[in-house]
């Protein structure tokens, strides 16, 4: 397989085309159904089952080699040490901006490693349930910056992640509801010691944060075993979430317990306006600010053109 460079520069990335990395399906038997795919399918996302065969079942016969090699790394400390270690779970971030796709990534990726037997218990779990409330926020006086990296109860998304990765048998996350636009406070996702736990959010990648004393703090990413981030110009994000938020006006706006009710009514030109608005005072600077600048610390980058199609990929040399 032929690996294309995209410049001069030193790259810790290997960039593969869209058609060499198609090649390496023939190693993946695991074929999802165009039924599976369209249940998985995000509101606005091209993705097809072409689109899965391509690029996603290569994806999952990667994760199934990462898996392997990290057991048999373990059993070989285990006898170096001589020492028995509890098998913890391979966790996996997901990392992207709002409306490139992402949510998608991680639930077919969840959906295909868990064909594979060893891997049989695949959990997903998103970062919108770590969001500090909306009393919190507004407390705060940062509504209007919800899905920045301050937006979050990071000191809980740590513990949560560290406990999974410390082998707990049962670790409970919060749920965030994108109808009422809040934590719902009386709900909770349970993990239970699975295989391979996916972490999903904007800003799972992010580096740590200095603490008080000058010392550097963890990180989310510290726990995570291998990530992707799923990749495309701001300008498509950007068409994407204006695309996404007028066909919310017409069904999840609609609904009386909608946050976004107000929205359901207006007329084509204002939801554009309304969109657009949103866009340029909180999605496009998160994305530019805080989201884009972790693409370099993921291990696997997907780069999708302007109809959600992912022309190539950037994965991390060995």
């Amino acid at each position: 397989m032929k690996s294309a460079s995209t410049s001069s520069t030193v790259t810790p990335f290997e960039e593969i085309s869209r058609e060499d990395w198609a090649r390496l399906s023939r190693q993946t038997p695991l074929p999802l159904s165009e039924e599976d795919v369209t249940r998985l399918r995000g509101l606005g996302d091209r993705v097809d089952l072409r689109e899965v065969d391509a690029v996603y079942r290569p994806i999952s016969r990667l994760l199934n080699i990462q898996v392997a090699a990290a057991q048999a790394l373990r059993r070989s400390r285990e006898d170096f040490l001589d020492q028995h270690q509890h098998r913890t779970p391979y966790i996996i971030g997901v990392a992207g901006s709002v409306a490139v796709g992402k949510s998608t990534t991680a639930r077919l990726l969840r959906e295909l490693m868990a064909r594979w037997p060893e891997t049989p218990r695949v959990q997903l779990v998103t970062t919108d349930g770590f969001l500090h409330s909306n009393a919190v926020l507004e407390s705060r006086g940062i509504m209007h910056r919800k899905g920045f990296p301050e937006s979050y109860d990071r000191r809980r998304l740590l513990r949560f992640v560290a406990d999974v990765k410390a082998g707990q048998e049962q670790v409970e996350a919060p749920v965030y509801s994108h109808l009422t636009y809040d934590i719902l406070e009386d709900e909770r996702v349970v993990v239970q010691q699975p295989d391979v736990l996916i972490v999903e959010g904007l800003n799972v990648l992010q580096p740590a944060r200095p603490r008080r004393d000058g010392r550097l703090g963890m990180a989310v990413s510290d726990f995570f075993d291998f990530s992707v981030y799923v990749d495309a110009r701001v300008e498509d994000v950007q068409r994407w979430y204006v695309e996404r938020f007028l066909k919310l006006r017409r069904t999840a706006f609609s609904d009386p317990r909608s946050y976004f009710r107000r929205y359901a009514d207006l007329t084509d030109e204002e939801a554009v306006e309304t969109a657009q608005g949103i866009w340029q005072r909180i999605n496009g600077p998160n994305l530019t600010e805080n989201v884009v600048p972790t693409r370099g610390r993921a291990d696997l980058v997907l780069r999708k053109d302007g109809q959600h199609r992912v022309h190539s990929v950037l994965l991390r040399k060995v």
